[in-house]
């Protein structure tokens, strides 16, 4: 008769992406992930496979989640200009209140992994593409409504608005001064004519 689990999945495989999250995947040892998430190694074995697959489930788990959480943020604003200038204000300030950034874990696991591992190449860009998709639906419904120029690219203005923030992000890590970024991103945003 197989034994039931004695813990919750879902519970471990978050603790397991914090801890990658704050570490990255090199820096953190089977050692360190029993620790954190709370089992033994043959759990971890049995339920996730290896530390490349576990890692890889963190990494689903979250670009699942934050793509869920861009979508609902961007819609949550009646005004297609608004709602992306919010979400970045958002953005900025949630990386200024921090001790520690740790940044986006899909950009920290696109240039920790990707480069070396085409698995990683793979899922982060995959996210990157999905964003774009968002934000695109997003330009798109700004154009519908009217409040955006009939013939706006919705398509490139997306793409450019992910390469934004994944810069930003990635730039965040330095905390550079708040005035540089605003006018960064303010510029940015005229594109949403």
């Amino acid at each position: 008769m197989a034994r039931t689990r004695e813990f919750d999945e879902e519970k471990v495989l978050e603790a397991a992406m914090q801890l990658f999250w704050e570490k990255g995947y090199e820096a953190t040892s089977l050692s360190d992930l029993t620790a954190r998430m709370g089992i033994q190694r043959p759990s971890i074995y049995s339920t996730f496979g290896d530390k490349k697959e576990l890692f890889e489930a963190a990494l689903r788990r979250y670009t699942t989640s934050r793509a869920a959480d861009i979508r609902a943020r961007l819609q949550g604003h009646t005004s297609v200009k608004q709602a992306f200038a919010i979400f970045f204000e958002e953005v900025i300030a949630a990386e200024y209140t921090k001790d520690i950034s740790n940044g986006c874990f899909c950009i920290n696991t696109m240039v920790e992994l990707a480069p070396h591992d085409e698995r990683f190449e793979i899922l982060t860009r995959e996210h990157q593409l999905y964003l774009a998709v968002i934000f695109q639906e997003t330009i798109e419904r700004g154009i519908q409504s009217g409040e955006l120029e009939e013939g706006t690219d919705a398509k490139s203005i997306a793409q450019a608005l992910i390469v934004a923030l994944i810069g930003l992000t990635v730039m965040m890590k330095s905390q550079p001064q708040k005035p540089f970024i605003d006018n960064a991103i303010a510029t940015t945003l005229t594109l949403l004519k």
